[in-house]
């Protein structure tokens, strides 16, 4: 969702109606997985895949039946349907997408819940009166919407288990109400300690990934906006000042790039006993044994040092700024969803 969100607040600014589009359920080679999104107009914008492809044109066709009667609707594709085969699906699998105009209030709650997991649930099947409504339940306990007042409680409480595990599914709610349940992490963020000229084009790819990204040198000449004008955040700051600020939960990678311990080693104490699920430091085996010491010395405990990804980046064999930061976001990227 938090993909395409940019694109829909445009278009609601407009004044415009949006129909969402969601993979509520896959089996088999589905081409992509459960929670992906795609955003439709009346005017026949688009933005989002929910099959990479295969069956978009039905489901922009479906799309504007919804405009027309306001109503949701649940369309299955697959390989068995003659539908799925003339629109592309013949890849062994089968996708459920629900289509609804979509919720402005809803839109908005999750739009402001930039630093938290979430969960949104949805009505896909029961009576008609209930389908679509939706309900937004964050980590700390804050709510938007309703399904029903009778069926609020048990709600909550689905979406509080979906929190914990941290999965995307289809729930019952009282046997004959049938729930989408869609956990939502909060943004992923990249903090890049260090505006040396790796970081450049690294900050730049990780923004098109669709990281959040943060640069903080507290020597201005490095980190100026001329250098990082893409970035969302540059802070002139010592690391052990500003990390101490931001948040370093489980959606935060670190990277840290000067070659300067007196830069990174602030960077690196506060960073690794963190909730950070990625801590990588910039520096040659050599570089990486003294910098072990030091970390030693500093106090942090071996289980903390030991999540350091130094040398950092996957040994890919570039030596050039460019191909140094695409082995650093691989290995990002890589360490995220084993963390999945």
């Amino acid at each position: 969702m938090r993909d395409i969100m940019l694109e829909i607040d445009n278009w609601i600014s407009e004044g415009q109606d949006v129909v969402l589009a969601t993979v509520v359920s896959t089996w088999g080679s589905a081409p992509r997985a459960v929670g992906a999104k795609m955003a439709i107009t009346a005017s026949g914008k688009m933005c989002g895949s929910v099959s990479g492809g295969c069956v978009e044109g039905a489901v922009v066709e479906a799309a504007k039946q919804v405009f027309i009667s306001g109503l949701p609707n649940l369309l299955e594709f697959g390989v068995t349907d003659d539908t799925a085969w003339d629109v592309g699906l013949a890849c062994g699998g089968t996708i459920s997408v629900f289509l609804q105009l979509l919720n402005a209030d809803i839109f908005r709650a999750i739009k402001s819940s930039d630093n938290e997991r979430i969960a949104i649930l949805t009505v896909i099947d029961g009576s008609e009166n209930l389908l679509g409504r939706q309900v937004v339940v964050a980590d700390n306990g804050g709510r938007t919407g309703s399904i029903n007042s009778s069926l609020d409680n048990d709600a909550l409480s689905v979406a509080r288990a979906s929190l914990q595990q941290g999965d995307s599914k289809i729930a019952k709610l009282r046997d004959s109400i049938e729930l989408f349940v869609e956990v939502i992490s909060a943004p992923l963020t990249l903090i890049l300690i260090g505006g040396v000229h790796i970081a450049m084009p690294l900050s730049e790819m990780a923004k098109m990934i669709g990281y959040h990204t943060i640069v903080i040198d507290p020597r201005r000449s490095f980190g100026s906006e001329d250098r990082f004008p893409h970035v969302d955040l540059l802070l002139h700051s010592w690391p052990d000042s500003a990390l101490s600020e931001l948040e370093l939960n489980s959606s935060t990678a670190v990277a840290v790039l000067t070659h300067d311990p007196k830069i990174d080693d602030l960077a690196l104490v506060k960073a690794l006993p963190s909730q950070a699920f990625y801590v990588g430091a910039l520096g040659s085996q050599t570089t990486n044994s003294l910098r072990l010491k030091r970390l030693l010395e500093a106090g942090l405990k071996q289980i903390d040092i030991d999540r350091l990804s130094a040398p950092i980046g996957l040994d890919i064999g570039g030596r050039s700024p460019q191909e140094i930061a695409l082995a650093i976001m691989a290995e990002i990227i890589s360490v995220q969803y084993r963390g999945n």
